[in-house]
């Protein structure tokens, strides 16, 4: 077992992963350091959503390791992983996936209310995000009252209240306009600079990654350093690039 370097708030080495026997990841290795934005680009079904749900404990790695702070998730047990995933981290669907039953802000305060918060402070978070994210007219409405865009953004609400160490964003503006596509960024990154948290960003669109310090990219379940593509004069289909295994 191999320590996490000082300087990353997440780190993995090795990550293999497969469904139903199919390989989603392949040997993927990657450190993200405190405060950083971190792009994880792809095609669909490269492996972003297989890394970040390895990343954020969801999945244990068939092979590999996972640590956070000096903390191998990896072999966390399944009710400490839940706690981990409960107070340190947030997530994003790329659905916008709520409580029926509640209320816009009793779901954007839920995990706060969960970690032991008090009703009031929670709501106070709650609605400043939802505010900010242009969706507090829709505060005390319930989900089969908000447009699904609406949703999406009580979702980004969510995540974003409990101020996580690390936020994991899976395709976070896939259900959004392009107007509100920018709106839900531009909140992210002004949260992850205020507030001091790690983005671990999966997408597939270039200008969502260009919101990033940093990207990283795979391709069938590796990880790719470079893309040589051919010019024109070249032979079709001739095609150089870097693996890193």
């Amino acid at each position: 077992m191999v320590a996490q370097p000082d300087s990353d708030v997440l780190w993995a080495r090795a990550l293999t992963h497969a469904h139903n026997g199919s390989p989603a990841l392949r040997g993927v290795s990657i450190g993200v350091r405190e405060g950083e934005i971190l792009a994880v680009s792809g095609p669909r079904g490269s492996g972003k959503t297989t890394l970040l749900r390895c990343l954020s404990g969801q999945f244990r790695p068939q092979e590999g390791e996972v640590w956070f702070n000096s903390t191998p998730v990896h072999t966390m047990a399944p009710l400490i992983r839940e706690r981990l995933r409960r107070d340190r981290f947030g997530w994003i669907d790329p659905e916008p996936v709520l409580v029926p039953e509640l209320t816009a802000w009793e779901n954007a305060a839920l995990p706060l209310m969960l970690r032991g918060a008090g009703r009031r402070a929670a709501k106070k978070a709650a609605l400043e995000w939802l505010e900010r994210l242009d969706i507090g007219a829709g505060a005390r409405k319930r989900p089969h009252a908000l447009l699904h865009s609406e949703r999406q953004r009580v979702v980004v609400a969510r995540a974003l209240a409990g101020t996580p160490t690390v936020l994991f964003a899976d395709e976070p503006t896939a259900p959004l306009h392009r107007a509100e596509r920018a709106h839900v960024l531009r909140t992210l990154a002004t949260a992850a600079r205020s507030h001091g948290i790690t983005v671990v960003l999966a997408t597939h669109d270039a200008d969502t990654a260009e919101l990033a310090d940093r990207t990283v990219t795979l391709l069938d379940g590796r990880q790719v350093n470079t893309i040589h593509l051919p010019h024109a004069s070249e032979a079709e289909g001739r095609t150089a690039c870097s693996l890193s295994v």
